[in-house]
């Protein structure tokens, strides 16, 4: 049975969406003030502690770009190493949402129970700065507690 907090909600749901609420609000954060973001994780510690984990992009390629994918295996696997001082962990990504014809935040969190949650935050760049869209659910698979 899972625990439940005063609130009646599970913990489990709780450190889920504490993960998904952080990494989608430093991606947020990080579009504002450097009007782009790399792809990182957040964990949520055995003790409740939320802290974010990036990776030293590696060199560019030809055409002067990141290899954000490489990126975002790295900050996988770190993920995985650490995973057992983890109760939730959630990685986020900047993407393309055809869709919406604009870029996106694309968060996925994951609890070592195997509960999951998702969501993606449509923005666009305007004259008068960035402007996001209408938070989203969206789907993920498990990528750090898999076996």
């Amino acid at each position: 049975m899972a625990a439940v907090d005063a609130g009646g909600n599970s913990v489990e749901l709780r450190e889920l969406q504490d993960a998904l609420s952080a990494a989608l609000g430093t991606a947020q954060e990080h579009l504002e003030q450097n009007a782009g973001f790399l792809p990182f994780g957040i964990t949520v510690a055995e003790d409740g502690e939320i802290r974010i984990v990036f990776v030293t992009p590696g060199e560019l390629d030809s055409d002067g770009h990141v290899d954000t994918e490489a990126m975002m295996a790295d900050v996988v696997e770190l993920l995985r190493q650490g995973r057992d001082g983890y109760r939730a962990i959630a990685i986020a990504q900047d993407v393309t949402l055809p869709e919406h014809g604009s870029d996106g935040i694309s968060a996925g969190a994951e609890h070592r129970n195997g509960d999951l949650l998702a969501a993606v935050v449509p923005y666009a760049q305007t004259a008068n700065g960035l402007t996001f869209g209408q938070l989203e659910s969206d789907t993920n698979e498990p990528v750090v507690w898999v076996d």
